[in-house]
């Protein structure tokens, strides 16, 4: 707030150029965000994204966002995406965790050091159904990287979690960082963005646990 009026992408380029990461997890951005923020940023990064909800009729949704964002809001498409710089991805999986009332997903890569990485857009507005969504990421997590170490972050929609087996990393109102065999150094950061976004970006450094 205000409206903008116009399409972002180049303030939330320059946002995510300023900060410090290596692995960077979205939701809810608009579907052709990922690949333009990958190409757009400094250095080598790659990008893995899965489509959430209204996305049907993509192109002429993209087109109406792209021109009057304040108007189409939410329903130009959505997607969450992850973000590797300095690093490769080997692997990526995605889980659909249910589809009403709307379209939640956990997907997931594993990074060229064996580190998996998750990222979870949890369900809004119904605490019992977030926490659902959350135990199942935190159980095929566990799955994915086969005991080994993984980090599972994102809007989990939900307050006072807790994973069991899990270390709880940081986070900031409803956006978590948790994380088996790997250790938080450090202290949170709740980042600085303006307009740009409803929640705080939330950095946490993780080491080998």
């Amino acid at each position: 707030m205000p409206p903008a009026g116009r399409d972002l992408l180049p303030e939330f380029t320059a946002a995510l150029g300023a900060w410090e990461w290596d692995v960077a997890l979205l939701q809810e951005v608009p579907p052709w965000w990922p690949p333009a923020l990958a190409e757009r940023l400094e250095g080598e990064v790659e990008h893995r994204d899965v489509l959430t909800s209204r996305n049907s009729l993509l192109p002429l949704r993209r087109a109406i966002a792209v021109r009057w964002p304040d108007k189409i809001k939410s329903n130009g498409g959505g997607a969450n995406a992850i973000l590797v710089r300095g690093s490769s991805v080997t692997e990526h999986r995605a889980l659909r965790l249910c589809w009403w009332p709307e379209r939640r997903w956990l997907h997931a890569v594993r990074l060229a050091t064996g580190v998996w990485v998750g990222n979870l857009h949890a369900t809004v507005g119904d605490d019992p159904a977030a926490r659902r969504d959350a135990e199942r990421a935190r159980i095929t997590m566990v799955e994915w990287a086969r005991n080994g170490p993984f980090a599972l972050g994102g809007d989990f929609n939900v307050r006072g979690l807790s994973l069991a087996g899990l270390t709880f990393a940081g986070g900031h109102d409803v956006d978590f960082v948790f994380s088996a065999g790997l250790a938080p150094v450090g202290d949170v950061d709740v980042l600085e963005r303006g307009p740009l976004s409803d929640h705080a970006p939330v950095a946490v450094t993780l080491g080998d646990g």
